[in-house]
């Protein structure tokens, strides 16, 4: 039975769901085909990923597929009650609620795992992770899983190292369709769209300070550069850190940045970024923001402890006095400031990602039982299917190659 927080929030979460199923065409393509062909009849999903409107889509176009599915968010401040309402109230196995415990969020998590799930859909290695220490009974059910995130992968990467990953795993975040639009352009934009309706403050002459220039760092400086910022990236990657200053920011170590910037977002996948000999060094005024996965980039808990007083600025704004007087703030705790101070990436850039998603799942439900338990590529065709159905959804056609030319590259 679902836990959620008012089952009378469903309409207007129903109402943000008509609207994200309006703006992902190649989802709701997916949703099409999988009303013909039930790939997931008879199955169970569990799924851990941050619980909004487009989350909610791809949950509705597995059911059409024929999965029973159970459903909780990965994150306790990105989920969106009346979006849980309106799954629950269509019959959806719900357990979320936004601004839970830790404790109550673990309890979630392991909910829908006790539903004996064939497939796992995850969104940073919580839901996987559990099934391979608290339900190791359940695993010989499960076909295999896909992860969406960047940090997820580092983690199954780790397990399938050492031989302790006992499934296979898509890595949904290697895919093409994935990483190159969604990291880069929906995290560019909604990292910008979360600090900018927060703080309701201008971005255009500040020194924006973007910590990690992989594929979601790069939206992210782009987007401060768009808005009129002046852009530090710190890196410890020296082949990303010249990259970035042939894209014309200024590289250096955030112990120097940290005398410098005004507004930073860390978006490393790494702990420990923003840490106690920074804050002492910052301007007073600073916002400090997160983009990665887990609270850790920014040390909250050394802020906690440094601060002499502790108070909220505005909503979703805290505020830390140090000694000296001097205020440093922080939007949404340290979490994800997309979606815990915002509504995540743009529906038509889910829209590929959670494609997808949906396909590697039914790649699973097809394959998965002959495939070694081990971190697997999101097949390359379906990557090409993807962008294909993309670019058709948006008007536009592409040349292909002929016959000739297909043999002279030996395609």
């Amino acid at each position: 039975m679902s836990s959620i927080k008012d089952i009378s929030l469903a309409p207007s979460g129903e109402m943000k769901i008509n609207w994200v199923q309006r703006n992902m065409p190649v989802l709701r393509g997916v949703g099409e085909d999988f009303l013909k062909t039930r790939p997931f009849e008879g199955l169970k999903i569990a799924l851990s990923v941050h619980l909004e409107a487009k989350t909610a889509y791809l949950c509705r176009v597995l059911e059409m597929g024929g999965a029973k599915m159970y459903v909780t968010g990965s994150n306790p401040l990105s989920t969106q009650d009346d979006v849980a309402a309106a799954l629950a109230a269509g019959g959806m196995e719900v357990f979320a609620r936004y601004g839970c415990s830790m404790e109550e969020y673990a309890d979630c998590l392991c909910r829908v795992l006790e539903a004996g799930p064939n497939i796992i859909i995850d969104d940073g290695g919580d839901l996987v992770h559990l099934m391979h220490t608290k339900y190791t009974g359940l695993i010989p059910e499960v076909i295999g899983g896909c992860e969406e995130t960047t940090t997820g992968i580092h983690r199954l990467k780790i397990m399938a190292r050492s031989g302790e990953l006992r499934f296979p795993m898509v890595m949904v975040n290697e895919a093409d369709c994935k990483h190159m639009f969604d990291n880069r352009y929906g995290t560019g934009q909604s990292v910008w769209d979360g600090i900018n309706r927060t703080t309701n403050l201008i971005v255009a002459g500040k020194y924006a300070v973007v910590s990690g220039y992989g594929w979601c760092g790069k939206g992210v400086a782009l987007r401060a550069k768009g808005l009129g910022a002046k852009v530090i990236v710190t890196e410890v990657n020296p082949i990303r850190a010249l990259e970035a200053v042939m894209d014309g920011y200024e590289v250096m170590p955030m112990k120097d940045a940290a005398r410098i910037g005004d507004m930073f977002i860390t978006v490393t996948g790494c702990s420990g970024i923003i840490t106690a000999e920074h804050f002492e060094s910052m301007k007073d005024g600073a916002i400090l923001t997160n983009a990665g996965h887990f609270d850790v980039e920014v040390d909250m808990a050394g802020l906690e402890k440094l601060a002499v007083r502790k108070y909220e600025a505005r909503h979703n704004i805290q505020g830390y006095v140090l000694p000296g007087g001097k205020t440093l703030f922080t939007i949404a705790e340290g979490r994800l400031v997309n979606l815990a101070a915002g509504d995540g990436h743009p529906a038509e850039i889910m829209d590929m990602s959670f494609a997808v998603q949906a396909l590697s799942a039914e790649y699973l439900a097809r394959h998965g039982r002959g495939l070694a338990p081990d971190v697997i590529a999101f097949p390359h065709e379906l990557d090409l299917a993807v962008a294909r159905r993309k670019l058709k959804a948006m008007g536009v056609e592409i040349d292909s190659l002929s016959s000739e030319q297909a043999e002279y590259l030996g395609v």
